[in-house]
């Protein structure tokens, strides 16, 4: 069973980012406050650019903690950061789905 408020993952939600941060300036961000495993921006599919937030993974819980209680709410790039500790990703029906319910539907005249 999950409690509320404890700490449950090295794995770090980074919101709110300037277009122009990249993997790299994001990792040295988050290098100040420990060991970064990963720093990820997450990229449109569709026009290859930032969707303006990111994930990072830190080598320990007190790492990742630490990054969120000092970065989270502080102004970087011209941007308020929205840093918080990542929650697992929500499972999504296929694009393809929704078009196969419609084929599937039959037609009354």
């Amino acid at each position: 069973m999950v409690q509320l408020g404890v700490f449950m993952g090295k794995k770090i939600y980074v919101g709110n980012l300037a277009f122009a941060v990249t993997n790299e300036s994001l990792t040295d961000k988050f290098a100040e406050f420990g060991i970064v495993d990963s720093a990820k921006i997450v990229i449109d599919r569709e026009n290859g650019r930032s969707k303006g937030f990111g994930f990072v993974e830190m080598s320990t819980d007190n790492e990742a903690m630490g990054a969120i209680a000092s970065l989270d709410g502080k102004e970087w790039e011209g941007r308020q950061l929205k840093v918080s500790e990542a929650r697992p990703q929500e499972r999504r029906e296929s694009r393809d789905s929704s078009a196969d319910s419609r084929r599937s539907q039959s037609w009354r005249y």
